[in-house]
């Protein structure tokens, strides 16, 4: 179990790192033309999109890097249980915007979060 939940938050740290770089990286303009499911930048100011990039590539790290390094490893599930919030959160703006199929993407990776957290607090701790 702790094999498949370090490659769970490996895989979802490299998939949230990448996002909140590219939000930190580009503009709201070039962010939109990447893809049809990333309209919902229309919603957010500049300020607030570097804000959700940064709390992207802030949680990113926080899955992997406590328990990787030793410190304070109960920070690793604790940052799951954030991203599983921003992801709430996220599930939100798509519902609002009734963008039903990628609503359901959101809800996979509110799962995957509440599966590592789980996993982290009680299955396999540190």
């Amino acid at each position: 179990m702790d094999t498949a939940l370090w490659i769970l938050a490996g895989a979802l740290a490299v998939a949230f790192g990448a996002g909140g770089l590219t939000l930190l990286a580009t503009s709201q303009a070039r962010y939109r033309a990447l893809g049809a499911s990333q309209h919902w930048v229309d919603d957010f100011d500049p300020g607030q999109l570097k804000l959700i990039g940064a709390i992207k590539l802030l949680g990113a790290l926080g899955l992997v890097l406590p328990a990787l390094l030793g410190v304070l490893p109960v920070l690793t599930p604790l940052a799951a249980c954030g991203l599983m919030l921003f992801m709430a959160g996220a599930g939100t703006t798509r519902f609002r915007r009734k963008e039903w199929t990628y609503l359901l993407g959101d809800l996979v990776f509110v799962s995957l979060f509440a599966l590592l957290a789980w996993g982290r607090f009680d299955l396999a701790p540190f």
